[in-house]
């Protein structure tokens, strides 16, 4: 491995160097174990602690096949579907290797004791499987998570209505928090080549989800003038879509909890904000019961903000505390675009402020190939920024996890694989010049 890593910092190695280098029989990962899944019974969710779940032991290396490309990982970051992965709720991701191992004798490679976990990556292509032609050994690759296998029909007007569309790292195996990864070569994009490794890993998705929540046709559409209502707006979702309203023409009211985070917000650019913590909404005064006076009293701050107007996107992710405030809030006509539910996916809103008001509910989820491609080129032209806020060491993965599981974070929180400290990979240092007071500023330095 260290030659591999080796060719990758030098800059200079050429696609021979890396079709010629060695790949190790094995490699350090992040897993999880399956005979841990009962690991947290009986506790809240607020109490499992990914630290104690996460695990970083050597695994072997898959046999690559038809379509597939081999990476050595340089950077990688935490999404909550790692968290999710980590604490085994909904279900645990055992299920999903079981099923997708019972598809072919080629898919059988996923279903093991352990599940090496993470969707998203930085690095560089060192293998390729029969019927790769676009992709080469050396070349520099982020990757987005959507795994498809395109045998239906169902799939080939939208990608992730294919019935076999799994998120790479959480539905299938050999993901990218590691120091290689096993995906599909139309994964793979390149690199943006003014940012460092871990900042390439860390929009990949989040920025894809959120482009095709918000902007794609697929999702909400969003056009000039809109206001869209985002929640969670200086996390690792929301930030991505405050930039791309901004970036779209469209005026983002950003909601968070916190001062410090309202100030993300502005360094962004956004000007209208709503501290949810300072204002004191509590939309559910107990379990299972919400209070539609403070859904009423969110309106009544948003049309102040706006001069009057109703949002005509809400950005929903929190799901289940702010769904049905976000579904009272919206204009008539509006758009209610949803994804994530990382407060809980069970729903609660009064159903006729959308029927009476002809509003749109819209379930989103992920992006398919060119949706995270068009992502990705605003990103590789300092359009959208990373909004990466700290990088752990692979070793540490189990606190990173635990901070994205606490709310204890800004942004993304990235991981640095095989790469050996922070700010390594810049390969165009004038497009980095160019948007330096940009990147320092997303990433809250």
């Amino acid at each position: 491995m260290q030659q591999i890593l080796d060719a990758i910092v030098s800059g200079t190695a050429t696609g021979e160097d890396f079709a010629a280098a060695t790949v190790p029989e094995s490699y350090r990962g992040v897993v999880v174990r399956k005979d841990e899944v009962d690991l947290f019974d009986g506790l809240d969710s607020g109490d499992k602690d990914p630290r104690k779940s996460l695990h970083v032991q050597d695994v072997a290396t898959p046999e690559l096949g038809p379509g597939e490309a081999l990476v050595a990982v340089m950077a990688s970051a935490i999404n909550y579907n790692t968290v999710w992965t980590s604490i085994f709720e909904p279900v645990p991701t055992f299920g999903f290797l079981e099923r997708y191992g019972r598809m072919s004798p080629l898919s059988a490679r996923h279903d093991l004791p352990y599940h090496v976990v993470g969707s998203d990556l930085s690095g560089v292509v060192l293998r390729t499987g029969p019927g790769v032609h676009t992709w080469k050994p050396g070349a520099e690759v982020v990757a987005h998570c959507l795994s498809v296998e395109l045998e239906s029909p169902d799939g080939h007007n939208d990608t992730m209505l294919d019935p076999e569309q799994r998120i790479w790292g959480f539905e299938t195996n050999f993901g990218g928090l590691a120091e290689l990864a096993l995906v599909k070569s139309n994964q793979l994009m390149p690199k943006p080549a003014h940012l460092t490794w871990e900042e390439a890993a860390s929009p990949g998705l989040v920025n894809s989800t959120a482009y095709r929540q918000l902007v794609s046709r697929n999702g909400a559409g969003m056009k000039q003038g809109d206001v869209v209502l985002i929640w969670g707006a200086s996390g690792g979702l929301g930030s991505y879509a405050t930039q791309l309203a901004l970036n779209g023409g469209a005026i983002p009211i950003c909601v968070v909890s916190s001062a410090e985070k309202a100030e993300i917000c502005r360094s962004m650019g956004a000007e209208l904000i709503i501290d949810r913590r300072a204002e004191n909404y509590r939309f559910w005064p107990d379990e299972h019961t919400q209070d539609q006076r403070e859904w009423r009293r969110l309106g009544a701050k948003i049309r102040e903000l706006t001069g009057g107007e109703d949002p005509d996107i809400v950005f929903e992710h929190p799901g289940r505390e702010t769904f049905g405030a976000s579904t009272f809030v919206a204009r008539k006509g509006g758009t209610i675009v949803t994804c994530a539910s990382t407060s809980g996916f069970m729903h609660e809103y009064d159903n006729r402020y959308l029927w009476m008001n002809l509003k749109r509910i819209i379930g989103s989820h992920f992006a398919n190939y060119r949706e995270a491609y068009e992502a990705n080129r605003l990103v590789a032209k300092g359009l959208i920024h990373p909004t990466l806020s700290k990088a752990y060491a692979m070793d540490d993965v189990g606190q990173a996890a635990y901070e994205v599981h606490r709310n204890l974070h800004q942004g993304k929180v990235g991981v640095l694989c095989l790469a050996p400290e922070v700010a390594l990979g810049v390969r165009d240092a004038s497009l980095r010049e160019k948007h330096l007071d940009a990147i320092n500023r997303f990433r809250g330095s």
